[in-house]
This record gives C-alpha cells, structure tokens and sequence, in this order.
C-alpha cells in the first residue's frame, strides 16, 4: 500500500509525520509523494487556533472531493494530529467520507489501524490517551537529500498558559533521556543532515522531569560534539527558564546558531497575569539584556498576542512602546483565537475581532520597518549561506544562521559556480536589503 502524507501546521507536526512514513516503510510499504497513485491518504491536522483549524478542515475536504472523483478503488482517508485528537468524535459525524480517524500517539500503530480499516471501510476513531512517559517512534523517514530537520527532544506540556489546548492535545510534559536525543542527531548528521532543529512546547524545560533540574545546556554541548552537525538552532524557548548557563553555552559553542525562538506573548503585566505565564516585563527586559551583552549579534525571534481578554489601550500601548523600543530581529503577531475548554475562552472581558486584529496590524506595520532597518546594516557583510534551491530566474536561495527555515527571511544571491547545491554553505557578500529577504553575491 501507497501511502501519501498531507501535513499541516508547526514543525512538531512535521516531525510527526516523517515518524508515520518511518512505521509505514518498517512495515513493509511505501510513502508515495504522487497524490494520484496512493491507497491511503492521510492529513497530519493543527488543532491550536481557529485559522489553522479552519486550514486542516478545508484540507481533509479537498482528499474528500479528491478520493470521491478518482476513479477505480477510492483511496483510504486518514486524519490524524491534534484536530483528530481533540475533536475526533465531532469530525467523524461530520465527515463519514474518512475511514480512520487517529490522535497523536497512535502513529506506531497505523499500519495495523489502516488494515483493519481497509476491511470495514466504515469510519472508526482511535484516540488513546498520552503517555506518562516520552515513546521513541520505532523509525522516522527524512526528505531525500534532507539537510535541515527537526529534532524533537520533549512532548507534552506543563506550563498551562490561560490560552492554550496543547496539554489537553498532547499531555504532560516528557523529556527524552539525553542518550535517545544523541543518539538520533548522529544518525542524522550521518545522513547528512547538518542544521539540527530542536523542538518541544518548551525546550528551556528540557531535563526537569527526568534528572531533576534543567538539562539543555548540558544536552546542547553533548550535541555540540558530534561531528558532522554544523547548525543548532533552538525553538520555543520560554523566557523565564533561560539560566546564565545556558546563555554561556550559547556563548562558548560556534555551533548554536546565534539566534533563539522565546515566545514573550505580551510585555504588560496585567496581561502576562491574565495569561498564566511565568514572565514579568522585568524580567523579558533583563533576558534580552542579558542576551545581547553574552551572544554579539543574536537574533531573537518572539511573537505576540493581541487583543488576549481585558487587553487595555494602555496594555497594548505598552506592548508597542516595547517592541519599538526593543527592536526585536524577528517577530510575529497573532490576534487572540478563543479557545474551548481555556481559562481565557471562559472569560466574559472578550475583545472585539476588529479591534484584535487592528492591534495585531499595527504591531506588524512597525515590525515592518525594524526589520528593514535591521537588513540594511548587514549590507556589506559578508555571510556564511546555507543554500536551499535556486528561484525561477536562476539565483540561488539560501539562509543565514539567523533565520529558520519556512519562518524567517531567505538570502537570494547569484554565483558563478553552477555547482552549487542544496545543503552546502557558501560565503554570501550582502549587496541589498528588503522588508525580509536579502540580496548578495557568492565571494
């Protein structure tokens, strides 16, 4: 059987999809990248706010119409992530048309659900609840030719912002043991792989569960030694668990990229309050010193919430006088997305859609010009480029340390050298600077 793979949302989800095409090969069968010649087709759903909901819905009714116009044998259709976890049961009345519905713990067992569904063709859920402790996927396919990837080194959560469904999704927090961590990044540095990901709902709480105490400094210099491994870069990190030691790691390793994901949501602390987080402006503000003065030239990446129940204009003003003042390298804003079962969904001090979403724009439209003005200080300098691919025009793309993949800016720049291929790092001389991207050319 042919199985292909429709993944949407974060890159938790993606690293969840590429342990389903692992099971599934173990197992015997192929994953197919042609959506006209698989016998199953399953969506990988993102179920954490209403635009990626909706996103995951329009999805599995595309594979429906799909799947009902094909002629012959109607592929098996199989919905699976965080969408399925959470509503399974209100998705199957809805959607007869899928075979199997399955949560985000079930995907050593999909091979065995996808038989037994190919045997009924009648709908059926599978929704288990999470384990008290991290399970390692039995395999895990990368992208041929993969040179970036994600390493996943924690699931659940404990933190229980007032906003967020993530611990209902996907349950406690569970820390893999440092040995699996290591072990996995060598095999991907063997297969080539040279930028490392890491990732969990919060990566800063690494350790705590299973040794005791904060473990990711430590875990970052035992992958900082193995060889072949040129790029670590840290995602979701969350500010109030960002210890002097690891900043001085961040410091001492070349091989950690100078640039760190940490999303504040907000900088008031009436809201920051409201939202159950751990932060005070206080102590975001003393971060990010403490930051800039260890790692020269770091890049923080953040987001933020507008319009979270109760947000004040004078709330919101102090969240545009800090990014202003701040000059975040990189940042995105999302208007507050009411959530079920939330503390914040039960409040009654709800904003106004318009007004959220008007906050949210202007936050943007001032990022807009901090970013600019951040680009045109890199022009001269010359950057070491991990190239991606080339554009329509024949110029290569690439990125710098400084931007992670699918969500930051690219650097576009020409070369004499048609040798050039995805995954090398090349040196890049910055000639122009826009909005985002960058433009150069190869030294």
């Amino acid at each position: 059987m042919r199985l292909f793979l429709e993944t949407l949302g974060c890159p938790k989800n993606f690293n969840d999809s590429e342990g389903a095409a692992g099971i599934w090969e173990k197992a015997g069968m192929t994953v197919t990248d042609n959506l006209d010649e698989a016998d199953v087709i399953m969506v990988n759903t993102c179920g954490f706010i209403n635009d990626a909901k909706r996103e995951s819905i329009d999805k599995i009714f595309d594979m429906i119409r799909f799947a009902g116009e094909k002629e012959g044998e109607k592929p098996l259709l199989v919905v699976s992530g965080c969408l399925s976890q959470r509503y399974a049961a209100e998705l199957a009345e809805e959607m007869p048309e899928v075979d199997l519905f399955i949560g985000v713990n079930e995907y050593e067992k999909l091979p065995q659900l996808v038989w037994e569904a190919a045997g009924k063709r009648q709908t059926k859920v599978v929704t288990g609840t999470c384990p008290a402790a991290f399970e390692e996927f039995s395999a895990r396919k990368f992208e041929k030719g993969a040179y970036s990837s994600t390493l996943r080194i924690a699931e659940g959560c404990n933190n229980r912002c007032a906003y967020c469904v993530i611990p209902q999704i996907r349950g406690g927090y569970r820390s893999r043991p440092i040995e699996a961590v290591a072990d996995e990044a060598a095999k991907m540095a063997s297969a080539g792989i040279s930028e490392i990901i890491l990732i969990a709902q919060d990566v800063t709480e690494y350790g705590r569960d299973i040794y005791g105490r904060l473990m990711l400094p430590e875990l970052l210099r035992r992958l900082c030694a193995i060889e072949g491994i040129r790029w670590i870069r840290l995602m979701y990190c969350y500010e109030d668990k960002i210890t002097d030691e690891l900043i001085e790691v961040m410091a001492e390793e070349k091989k950690i990229c100078r640039y760190i994901d940490i999303p504040l949501q907000h900088v008031s602390d009436d809201v920051l309050k409201g939202m159950r987080r751990r932060s005070t402006s206080k102590s975001i503000k003393n971060t990010i010193r403490r930051l800039r003065e260890a790692v020269p030239d770091i890049h923080i990446r953040t987001t933020f919430i507008t319009g979270f129940p109760g947000e004040t204009e004078e709330d919101f003003d102090k969240l545009a006088d800090f990014v202003e003042e701040t000059c975040f390298e990189r940042l995105g804003v999302f208007a507050y997305s009411r959530e079920e079962g939330t503390e914040a969904g039960d409040r009654e001090d709800q904003i106004d859609e318009e007004i959220k979403t008007e906050r949210a724009d202007c936050i943007m439209r001032m990022q807009v010009d901090i970013s600019r003005r951040i680009n045109e200080d890199k022009v001269g300098r010359i950057m070491d480029v991990l190239v991606e691919g080339r554009d329509e025009d024949g110029a290569y793309i690439g990125r710098t340390e400084f931007d992670a993949p699918e969500i930051d800016g690219s650097v576009i720049f020409t070369s004499e050298n048609n040798d050039i291929r995805p995954g090398d790092f090349v040196k890049v001389e910055i000639r122009d600077a826009f909005d985002y991207d960058l433009t150069g050319v190869e030294v």
